[in-house]
C-alpha cells in the first residue's frame, strides 16, 4: 500500500502540473473554438459563394480547430509526437480497412463539393430517391421528398449513379398527351390545343409551345402538347396547362374517347331496361 501511495505521489509530482495545464488548455480552447466558429460562420454566411461550400467549409474548419487543440494538449502532456503519429497511422489503417464504405462516402462528398452536380435547394432524383436537397454533409446527402419524408443518401452512391437534376436549368419543358376520337379534324384539334397552351399563364413564348398529332391508336388520336416555363413555376404551370387544354377541348365539343365509351355504355344499359 505504501508503495502504491509513493508511486501515486511521484506520478503527480512529475505529471500533475502538466495534467492541470492540459485540462485548462482543453477547457479554454473549447470555448475559444466555439467563439471562433461563430465568427467564422458569420463571415462565411456573408460571402458570395455556393451554399454547399458554406456548409462543408464550416464543418471542415471546426474539425481542423479541434484537431489542433487535441495536438496542443498532447504536446503539453509531453507525449512524443512520433509515438502519436505512429499510433494514429496504425489506427488509421485499421479504421480504413473497416470503414471502406464510409471512406467511399467521404470521397463522394469531396467530389460533390468540387464538381457540384447539385447544390442545396435543388430538386434531384437518384438511386431511387427524389426530392429537394436539404443538406450535403461529408458522408450523406439529405433529401426531402414532396410528401415531407427525409431520405439520407450515401455520397458514394450518388457519385457512382446517374443523378437527374430537375432544377439545374432556368427553364423546363412540360410534356402532356391528350386522347381524342379520330372522327374529328386533326388540324382543328391541333389549333385548339396550341391556343390553349399559348394562353396559359406562365407558358413562355420563346421557345414557342408545341401541339401536334403524335400517335394513332385504333380509334384514338393522341395529341402531344409541349410548353416551356420557368423552372421555379413548373408545377403551377403544369396543372394550369392541363386545366386550360381540358377546358378548351370541352368548349369546342371535342370528345375524350373514354368519355364517349362511358356514354355509350350508359345508353345501352338504358335501352336494355326499357325493353
Amino acid at each position: 500500500m505504501d508503495q502504491f501511495v509513493k508511486n501515486g505521489i511521484d506520478f503527480l509530482s512529475t505529471y500533475g502540473g502538466k495534467i492541470v495545464i492540459g485540462l485548462l488548455v482543453l477547457i479554454i480552447g473549447y470555448f475559444v473554438i466555439r467563439l471562433l466558429c461563430r465568427i467564422i460562420d458569420k463571415g462565411i454566411d456573408k460571402a458570395n459563394i455556393d451554399e454547399t461550400i458554406k456548409v462543408i467549409g464550416k464543418r471542415l474548419i471546426k474539425t481542423l480547430l479541434y484537431a489542433l487543440l487535441f495536438i496542443g494538449v498532447i504536446e503539453i502532456l509531453g507525449v512524443p509526437m512520433s509515438s502519436v503519429v505512429a499510433v494514429l497511422a496504425s489506427c488509421g489503417l485499421a479504421v480504413g480497412l473497416a470503414l471502406q464504405g464510409a471512406l467511399s462516402n467521404f470521397a463522394g462528398g469531396l467530389m460533390i463539393l468540387i464538381f457540384k452536380p447539385f447544390k442545396i435547394g435543388d430538386y434531384i432524383e437518384s438511386t431511387g430517391a427524389e426530392g429537394h436537397v436539404r443538406d450535403i454533409s461529408i458522408f450523406y446527402t439529405t433529401i426531402i421528398t414532396l410528401d415531407n419524408k427525409k431520405i439520407l443518401v450515401p455520397n458514394g452512391d450518388l457519385m457512382s449513379a446517374n443523378v437527374t437534376n430537375f432544377t439545374a436549368e432556368p427553364i423546363r419543358r412540360i410534356d402532356q398527351d391528350h386522347k381524342i376520337t379520330n372522327d374529328i379534324d386533326a388540324d382543328f384539334v391541333k389549333r385548339v390545343l396550341y391556343e390553349a397552351a399559348e394562353n396559359t399563364p406562365g407558358v413562355l413564348s420563346d421557345p414557342a409551345p408545341f401541339a401536334r398529332l403524335t400517335a394513332v391508336d385504333d380509334d384514338t388520336y393522341i395529341f402531344s402538347v409541349r410548353a416551356w416555363c420557368d423552372t421555379r413555376q413548373y408545377w403551377d404551370v403544369y396543372w394550369d396547362l392541363i386545366e386550360s387544354c381540358a377546358k378548351a377541348l370541352r368548349e369546342h365539343g371535342i370528345d375524350d374517347p373514354e368519355e364517349r365509351i362511358a356514354v355509350r355504355l350508359v345508353e345501352e344499359e338504358s335501352d336494355g331496361q326499357e325493353e
